[in-house]
């Protein structure tokens, strides 16, 4: 039912998020670093090199349970709580009916509390992380979607991250879902004009590739 994170051609989010470049605000303890660093490799490999499917599935599952371990350890370290709730959120996405609205309204609190600490961490990694819950989670009396609200978080996620790719990218992703393709396109060619990230080629490269994409479709639609 909320397969809302996952596409053929629109890569996740969640998050997914972030997902999201920048350094951690919060997290200056070198064990948090190191922690968050691992999760944000281990969700970057499973999303993007290990096929959809139940081994994919099994594989984040097995890292949600460290994000919330994690998570629980550090409740006052930002990045600690934006990477739980990415990573709750790609959960949901690939849940069956069952359970994932659970864990899409638990990567909702977790998000929530992310933003409360520091909005701009990670590159705004909490509210556009929450924005892409709030378009992609269907509405009432399904669930807690809400497309106001999305534009809300991400123009903020936006506004807070200039040169984050993934605020743009949502955002972009988010406009092309409403049919404003003017300003889709505008902002997925300003995601692009954003610099590399080096240090992680394999989530620059892969989100890069899906915007082009997106670029390509709405040729003449702008």
């Amino acid at each position: 039912m909320l397969r809302y994170l996952r596409t053929g051609v629109v890569a996740s989010a969640m998050l997914a998020i972030t997902m999201l470049a920048g350094p951690a605000r919060a997290g200056s303890d070198p064990a948090v670093q190191s922690a968050v660093r691992h999760l944000q490799l281990e969700w970057e490999r499973i999303k993007f090199e290990i096929p959809e499917g139940s081994e994919q599935t099994a594989a984040m599952n097995a890292l949600g349970d460290e994000a919330d371990a994690i998570g629980a350890k550090y409740p006052d370290d930002v990045a600690a709580q934006i990477w739980d709730g990415i990573i709750t959120s790609e959960r949901a996405g690939m849940a069956n009916a069952f359970s994932a609205l659970g864990l899409a309204k638990r990567a909702r609190g977790i998000l929530e509390r992310a933003d409360k600490i520091d909005p701009t961490a990670l590159d705004a990694g909490a509210p556009a992380s929450l924005g892409v819950l709030y378009y992609r989670v269907p509405g009432f009396p399904i669930a807690f979607g809400d497309k106001a609200k999305a534009r809300q978080l991400l123009e903020r996620a936006t506004g807070n991250a200039p040169n984050g790719l993934d605020a743009w990218y949502f955002y972009g992703d988010f406009l092309y879902s409403q049919g404003e393709y003017a300003k889709s396109e505008a902002a997925f060619k300003h995601a692009l004009a954003i610099a590399k990230h080096p240090d992680r080629p394999l989530w620059d490269t892969n989100r890069r590739l899906v915007i082009q994409e997106y670029l390509d479709k709405l040729k003449g639609k702008s």
